[in-house]
């Protein structure tokens, strides 16, 4: 089975997307880079390359669904005809009847966000929509952990890996223990806990952080030779970065909680305190952060949480 990456251009800060050719038959992207003239034009010429056109590809698979990644989808079915489009159910960035801003808004409300902020982000978040055109239900098919997407040499074993997005997927060829998993691992950047609805409850939040330090004991597991990531070069030593992972995370916890006091402080107060210089979309990833690790300390009893109205206070144990 022949994997080859192909660099796609995006327009946000995280710089190139990786698209992965699987070239063989079912001809197979997973991702697509996002809704650009810039995206479409790197994505037929690494096919071109690889000795294919946009028209071969048979499968879409999408590891998750931010812009960067499930952009062109529809473009990519529509002059390729035959192509099918697939992604984890819990995924909600490439749907017609996505979940709107609404949801986002009220987990911003209880993370303390004053008004004037969310109605930024929620600008913003409009800015980043035209990146992706949407699909109908019956224009794509569902991702299933633990079932395989068979090739004509071998497969990859779809691995349900939530935690950047709830819906985020890996893959696995398992015959040398090789990897593709979009935004969850990462070589030189800590993927990023996005807030975002619980999608069996939207009207809860869905625990990021936590889900993702189990998705990554999952990888680990099949002590992986090669791992390639959503952005970034391939990571060869998967025990080093996820140990590097780990640092970060207990280091991160350990400087949110030294932000909380008795008198308690909202998530928005965190996210100010972590990431003083942060604007525009970093706004909203600094909330998320300081919103996963807060929920990470409380599900593990290092901090007290209590609702002041429509807001969520944390508050110091033993009275600190």
């Amino acid at each position: 089975m022949r994997v080859v990456p192909i660099s796609v251009p995006t327009p946000f800060y995280v710089g190139p997307v990786n698209v992965y050719l699987i070239a063989e038959d079912p001809v197979t992207i997973i991702d697509t880079g996002p809704k650009t003239r810039e995206a479409i034009a790197a994505l037929r010429a690494g096919l071109r390359a690889a000795g294919f056109l946009l028209s071969d590809i048979r499968r879409i698979v999408l590891t998750h669904a931010h812009e960067d990644h499930c952009g062109l989808a529809r473009a990519v079915r529509d002059e390729a005809k035959h192509a099918e489009v697939l992604v984890h159910e819990w995924e909600t960035g490439h749907r017609h009847s996505r979940l709107e801003y609404e949801e986002h808004r009220q987990l911003l409300v209880r993370a303390g966000v004053p008004q004037g902020e969310i109605e930024s982000m929620r600008r913003m978040y409009e800015g980043v929509r035209q990146y992706a055109d949407s699909l109908d239900d019956d224009e794509y098919a569902p991702l299933w952990d633990d079932a395989e997407l068979q090739f004509e040499s071998g497969s990859l074993r779809i691995l349900h890996t939530p935690g950047h997005t709830p819906g985020s997927c890996s893959f696995l060829r398992e015959a040398d223990r090789t990897i593709i998993a979009g935004d969850c691992v990462l070589k030189r950047i800590t993927p990023n806990p996005v807030l975002s609805p619980d999608p069996l409850n939207p009207a809860k939040r869905f625990p990021s952080l936590g889900e993702y330090l189990v998705s990554l004991a999952r990888l680990r597991s099949f002590s992986p030779t090669l791992v390639y990531g959503g952005h970034g070069d391939p990571v060869h030593d998967f025990e080093e970065l996820f140990h590097r992972y780990y640092r970060a995370v207990q280091q991160r916890q350990g400087q949110v909680i030294s932000f909380i006091n008795k008198d308690g402080v909202t998530a928005w107060d965190v996210a100010l305190k972590m990431f003083p210089d942060a604007d525009d979309v970093h706004r909203f990833l600094a909330v998320s952060e300081a919103v996963a690790h807060l929920d990470l300390a409380q599900s593990e009893g290092k901090i007290a949480v209590e609702l002041k109205g429509p807001v969520e206070v944390y508050k110091a144990l033993n009275g600190r």
